[in-house]
């Protein structure tokens, strides 16, 4: 058996490194400083929104943003039901209570339609929802144009949670350049990493100022140590915001890098019966970040959950779909509208190896491996 064949580790270069020294050089070490300015304008410029806030996670980034909408007690914020966790926790942080949306099966994200209906029916019982957060899945944007539309008719603030789709676009409009505020993440398996980090942007300089303040915990201008409110220990370290700016320097590199595995992947794969692909539309470029495949058991003759446990036999790191939140324990209690596409997404879905850094012997032993379950 060889060496660990991962899903998405980190993938670092020469810039990183003498960037992360350059800052321990200078003994910037603590919270914010010179690298911390750089990356948040280096960022800002990448995804076309001027103004940014760096921050210790893209939870972070996502719970700052609802507090800035004043969500809190009572609220309900319409949220993509496939997606991470992370989407759905920092609006149970503020007291209110998350409504669940099904997928489209044209990008796997958040259906409009279904928005719509919701939207139409919350306003006509009074109760509108205090924001919606609609996720870009695995890479691809969501149909972000017509969400946005939707958002404004009816007046209810819009979040992006771009957190795994930095370097995509929508018609030609960088993600996270949609809605009142966006959000990023720079975790460990993200398209570009600082170890831990995020970003909150805004084209509002009030927002992002004041997710500075509460970001390094509400502190009052005053020689002492003063709180008028309460806030968090969200900004990200001088020290990680250097590897982020080396990071972004390699963005484009990356996102090729990781569509060609999953060009690799349906030309090795794509004929096989059984196996299909996450669909991606013709309106967005899609940044790479993880290849998706989905498993017919009845045509492939082996389940999804067998592939996987197959390829970890090997070494080889595979996981599932997201699991659809408003199929979590914790969430059990709270609304869904429709269900069938995100959960058919889980039931089927295989996320495969696409780290940046993969050499094609990894890819060809993902594929052998494949095969010989199908023939097996």
């Amino acid at each position: 058996m060889g060496a660990r064949v991962y899903l998405s580790p980190p993938h670092m270069g020469p810039d990183e490194r003498g960037l992360l020294l350059e800052a321990f050089d200078s003994n910037w070490i603590a919270p914010l400083g010179p690298h911390v300015d750089g990356f948040e304008k280096e960022f800002a410029a990448r995804v076309q929104v001027p103004h940014a806030a760096a921050l210790s996670s893209g939870t972070a980034a996502l719970h700052l943003a609802l507090q800035l909408l004043g969500v809190g007690r009572g609220d309900e914020v319409l949220v993509s039901s496939l997606t991470f966790a992370a989407s759905a926790n920092p609006i149970v942080y503020q007291g209110a209570t998350p409504v669940f949306l099904d997928s489209e099966n044209e990008t796997w994200n958040l259906d409009p339609a279904l928005l719509e209906q919701e939207l139409k029916a919350a306003t006509k019982r009074g109760q509108k929802p205090k924001a919606v957060i609609v996720v870009d899945l695995y890479g691809q944007c969501a149909q972000l144009d017509v969400i946005e539309r939707l958002c404004a008719e009816y007046e209810v603030p819009l979040i992006e949670d771009a957190a795994e789709a930095l370097g995509a676009t929508w018609k030609g409009k960088p993600a996270g350049s949609f809605g009142t505020m966006a959000a990023f993440s720079f975790n460990g398996n993200k398209i570009i990493t600082t170890s831990g980090g995020g970003m909150l942007v805004s084209r509002d300089a009030k927002l992002i100022e004041k997710a500075r303040f509460l970001a390094t915990q509400a502190r009052d201008p005053a020689p002492h140590y003063q709180h008028s409110h309460i806030g968090q220990n969200y900004r990200l370290s001088n020290l990680l915001a250097a590897v982020g700016r080396g990071q972004l320097r390699v963005l484009d590199e990356r996102v090729r890098a990781r569509r060609a595995h999953r060009a690799f992947y349906e030309k090795e794969l794509g004929a096989l019966p059984g196996i299909g692909f996450m669909p991606l539309s013709p309106l967005g470029e899609w940044n790479g970040w993880l290849t998706v495949i989905t498993v017919d058991p009845k045509a492939f003759g082996a389940s999804r959950e067998e592939l996987r446990l197959a390829l970890e036999a090997q070494n080889i790191e595979s996981r599932p779909v997201w699991k659809p939140m408003h199929l979590q324990p914790v969430f059990k209690d709270c609304r869904m509208i429709g269900g069938p596409v995100a959960e058919k997404a889980f039931e089927v879905g295989l996320c495969l190896p696409s780290g940046s850094s993969m050499q094609p012997a990894d890819r060809d032993q993902v594929v052998e491996q494949i095969r010989k379950l199908h023939r097996r």
